[in-house]
């Protein structure tokens, strides 16, 4: 008799667990109740200032990110690098038979915090527009106090690139525990301190720790999605080298009106030289700038299925034309770009001063694309200022130098990381769009080559492993700049997202 009730109580316990297993999910109470819980880890983590320059700042984020791992059953280590670490954590499935590795950025841009609408950049600020359509400043805890407003937005500096994603991802690992249930993979999670410096020190970590980081698969937390904030998944991404140029004047800044019309002033000669390298439809002119890329017709049928509308986009930059690169917006984005992210002479509005300057400089980005050699791309720029008349150096020019070379300019380059690109069909493609098809209803937007850069092509390879990118954030998050936000909805889609993968099987 004994026997005979517990093989009843075993079958009940079948039936239930079977039960259980065959319910649906329901994703989006699920994702929004962990989102909800996690706005205190958003926080937290947020509120730690996280520019690279400082590296004892970094430690702390470094320390905040070993806790939440290491509480959710991961262990952590640090993979030490000349400047900050980077670290991974993992987690290891029983009877896996495959590992994804996790990118994510926990690092941010620079801050000017006068130029905040807040108390401070780093203070997670929630805010909803006003009849006026302007942002204004309501309590945090109404995030976890009240219905949440999927319009409502949290201004911090990393919101969105990419200490928001990250969290989402803490959070959808939360939601998965409440299930009971592991993804069929095991995990891996890599986490970069430096990626707003370039990540310097990656591809030198990636071969040094090229067996601690092998995996099967590769997906990036990071990114806007679609202008349309659609879902979407990023098959490529740009590299990225940079280019300072400085074009020297006289020794000292000198007065415009005694030696205005004698001395040649460096910021004229250098708004020259810049403008020689593009024409007035934005091409750069240089004389093999594009060399190597080709777009077949498959292709440009491809990115002609992405939902762009031209309008739209130019509304949201706010300007009337665009550059004449490429058929459409897509399209350009296949094309490496010359691109002038600062310049500098002396000063402007109320400190103007009547001088002509001593030095101009540039800061220059080239972004690559995967037929893009930066070193020719670089090359090709510093043959061409030398083509105008410049005597081209690397460091400051000597008494001598001055006196016998009527130009010169100094020149010195860096090359960050090349571009990626993944097939649509790959085996990775595959599995991230079955996971966004079971959350969303629809496939997901699918971009052949995003726009920014992520310093993906070490893991890509070294590790010889391809990498899709699973962007989230709201496009129009100020990412770089001053306001930086995210929109709760898509935080909350961010969960939902990184819940679907951890629950698709590989």
């Amino acid at each position: 008799m004994k026997y005979l009730q517990l093989i009843v109580l075993a079958l009940f316990n079948l039936q239930l667990t079977q039960a259980q297993s065959s319910k649906k999910i329901n994703l989006d109470a699920l994702s929004e109740q962990f989102a909800i819980k996690s706005f205190t880890d958003f926080y937290q983590l947020h509120s730690l200032p996280n520019d690279a320059h400082f590296p004892a700042d970094i430690e702390k984020n470094v320390q905040w990110c070993e806790g939440a791992f290491s509480k959710r059953g991961f262990t952590t280590q640090r993979l030490s690098t000349e400047t900050v670490p980077l670290l991974l954590a993992e987690r290891k499935v029983a009877k896996a038979t495959k590992t994804v590795l996790i990118y994510l950025q926990i690092d941010g841009q620079p801050v000017e915090a006068s130029q905040w609408e807040q108390e401070s950049p780093w203070k997670p600020t929630l805010k909803e527009k006003d009849e006026n359509g302007k942002w204004k400043i309501i309590p945090y805890e109404k995030l976890t106090t009240e219905k949440v407003n999927r319009e409502w937005r949290i201004f911090v500096r990393s919101a969105s690139d990419a200490k928001g994603p990250a969290v989402a991802f803490l959070a959808s690992l939360d939601a998965l525990q409440s299930l009971k249930k592991d993804p069929n993979y095991n995990l891996k999670v890599i986490m970069d301190f430096e990626e707003e410096l370039g990540s310097p020190r990656l591809p030198g970590a990636v071969t040094k720790y090229k067996q601690e980081l092998k995996a099967d698969q590769l997906i990036i937390f990071d990114g806007p999605r679609h202008v349309s904030n659609q879902p979407t998944l990023s098959f490529g991404a740009r590299g990225i080298c940079e280019i300072t140029l400085t074009v020297i004047g006289p020794r000292t800044p000198m007065h415009s009106g005694n030696y205005g019309n004698y001395t040649p002033n460096p910021a004229m000669r250098l708004a020259q030289l810049l403008g020689s390298m593009k024409d007035d439809e934005g091409r750069v002119t240089i004389p093999g700038f594009y060399d190597g890329v080709a777009i077949s017709d498959q292709e440009k049928n491809i990115l002609a299925q992405v939902p762009d509308k031209e309008d739209e986009i130019k509304k949201f930059l706010g300007v009337a034309e665009r550059d004449n690169i490429g058929s459409n917006f897509q399209e350009s984005l296949q094309y490496p770009t010359l691109n002038i992210r600062g310049m500098q002479a002396l000063h402007v509005g109320d400190q103007a001063r009547t001088l002509i300057p001593a030095r101009a400089t540039a800061e220059i980005d080239i972004r690559l694309v995967k037929s893009s050699d930066p070193n020719r791309l670089i090359a090709l720029v510093k043959s061409h200022i030398e083509s105008k008349g410049y005597y081209v150096i690397d460091r400051e020019p000597t008494e001598e130098e001055r006196l016998k070379y009527p130009r010169i300019a100094s020149f010195r380059s860096s090359v960050s990381y090349l571009a990626f690109q993944t097939p649509f069909d790959s085996e990775c493609g595959n599995w991230l769009t079955k996971a966004m098809n079971n959350a969303f209803g629809k496939d997901p937007i699918k971009i052949r080559t995003a726009g920014g850069s992520i310093p993906i092509s070490p893991f890509v390879i070294t590790l010889g492993i391809p990498a899709v990118a699973v962007p989230t954030v709201n496009a129009d998050n100020n990412q770089h700049a001053e306001n930086e936000n995210i929109r709760v909805g898509n935080y909350i889609d961010a969960v939902k997202t990184f819940l679907a993968i951890l629950l698709e099987k590989v």
